[in-house]
């Protein structure tokens, strides 16, 4: 199991990656940890190489972050508002989501487009503030692509070091990577489903 999802990667090579990292931070359908992780395995065993993987990926990530950046930039809140309260299911997340974020960004100024290339949970939400907030373009740039290299770089050099211990528990670490990505699609399924505005509570 877990040859077939290093290897579909591997396939794909870094153009594969670069396409893989955009989606991830547009729509995710894999988690950037799952990706580059599997990356850094792909070093260890020689299939890849640490500065071509380590651009590919943060030009994806860059790519995928600019396309909410550049939503919130152009749409502004008037043409997003509605759009959010039409799909905000499908989003899982509503006005008041948005409205918090820009907020957010404000108070804490436009470094936090770097701090949070580091969050988990965050990095991909504040591009959309970003764009609100019409911050420069260049620099909204230059911060998401400094913040996703260092990020990108911790996860290929700790995928390179775990890549032994992976070998070793094969099985078990096939399994853990496919559950960790169903765990996230059904946690989104159980969201879309239970979702629903506060204005209905």
């Amino acid at each position: 199991m877990q040859d077939l999802i290093i290897e579909a990667i591997a396939q794909g090579g870094y153009w594969g990656i670069f396409a893989l990292m955009v989606l991830e931070n547009v729509f995710p359908p894999i988690p950037s940890e799952v990706i580059m992780g599997i990356g850094g395995i792909l070093v260890a065993r020689g299939e890849m190489e640490f500065w071509p993987l380590m651009i590919a990926g943060t030009l994806g990530t860059t790519v995928g972050n600019y396309v909410w950046f550049w939503i919130g930039d152009r749409w502004g809140y008037k043409r997003l508002e509605p759009f959010v309260q039409k799909y905000g299911r499908w989003l899982t997340l509503e006005w008041e989501d948005i409205e918090r974020g820009s907020r957010f960004f404000r108070k804490h100024g436009q470094w936090v487009v770097f701090v949070l290339r580091f969050s988990p949970v965050l990095r991909t939400i504040i591009s959309l503030p970003a764009g609100l907030s019409h911050m420069s373009t260049w620099r909204f740039l230059l911060f998401t692509a400094a913040g996703a290299a260092v990020w990108n770089a911790i996860l290929i050099e700790g995928g390179r070091r775990l890549a032994p211990l992976i070998e070793r528990y094969e099985a078990a670490a096939g399994w853990a990577v496919v559950g960790f990505v169903v765990a996230i699609v059904l946690f989104y399924i159980y969201r879309v489903i239970t979702w629903k505005p506060r204005g209905e509570d």
